[in-house]
C-alpha cells in the first residue's frame, strides 16, 4: 500500500489536499520533511528550532493550500513558506552580523559573482580532521550572514536551485537574487579568505 502512495503525483496530492484530505497532505509532508528540515537546520543551526520551524511551515502550508494555483511546483511554493518562516524567526532573534552585508569598505582583490561559494575539495582520510575544521569555519561564516543572504546562499549552493527558482521561492526578482548572492559571496570570501587560499 505504501508504494502506491509514493506513485501518486504531487499535483494529485495537492488537489486532494485542496478538497480537505489530510492524508494527502501527510504524504506531501513525508515526501519533503527531510529536505525542509535540512534547509531550515542550515539556516538556524539548532535541531529543536529546525523541527519547530519545519512544523510551523507545514501548518502554514496546510492552512494556505487552497491558494496554491500550480504556477510553480508544490515544492517551490512550500520553499517560499519555509524561507519566510525561517527568515522571520531569524529576524526576531536579531542575527549576529546583520547590517554588515553591504559594507563596501571590504575590499577583495577579485570576487567572481559566478564563482562557487563553498570550497569543495574531496579530502583523503588523513585530511578528514582538517576538512571538518573547514566545514565548521564555513558554517560559522554562513551564520554571520543576514537571513536573506543566508537563504540565497543555501538555496543556490546546498539545494542547487536555479536563479529563477530562488526568485520564485523568495518572492523577489532574479536581479534581487543575483545581488544578494553577490554580497553574500563577497562577505563569505572575506570571512573565509584563508580557507580559499589554502584549498
Amino acid at each position: 500500500m505504501r508504494t502506491e502512495a509514493t506513485d501518486v503525483s504531487e499535483l494529485e496530492l495537492v488537489e486532494r489536499c485542496q478538497r480537505g484530505e489530510a492524508a494527502a497532505f501527510d504524504e506531501l509532508v513525508t515526501r519533503y520533511r527531510t529536505r525542509v528540515f535540512g534547509m531550515i537546520y542550515n539556516m538556524v543551526h539548532n535541531e529543536q528550532d529546525a523541527w519547530d520551524l519545519a512544523q510551523d511551515s507545514f501548518v502554514k502550508a496546510w492552512k494556505s493550500i487552497a491558494r496554491f494555483r500550480g504556477k510553480s511546483s508544490f515544492y517551490t511554493w512550500l520553499y517560499r513558506i519555509v524561507m519566510n518562516v525561517s527568515i522571520d524567526w531569524l529576524r526576531k532573534k536579531q542575527v549576529k552580523g546583520a547590517g554588515t552585508e553591504f559594507d563596501d569598505a571590504v575590499q577583495l582583490r577579485e570576487v567572481d559573482p559566478a564563482s562557487k561559494t563553498l570550497p569543495r575539495a574531496e579530502a583523503l582520510p588523513h585530511q578528514r580532521m582538517e576538512r571538518e575544521e573547514i566545514r565548521t569555519r564555513i558554517d560559522e561564516a554562513i551564520a554571520q550572514l543576514t537571513p536573506e543572504h543566508r537563504a540565497v546562499i543555501l538555496m543556490k549552493e546546498t539545494e542547487g536551485m536555479q536563479y529563477h527558482e530562488i526568485a520564485e521561492a523568495l518572492g523577489c526578482s532574479i536581479g534581487t537574487v543575483m545581488s544578494r548572492l553577490f554580497y553574500a559571496r563577497k562577505r563569505l570570501q572575506n570571512l573565509l579568505r584563508d580557507v580559499y587560499e589554502n584549498v
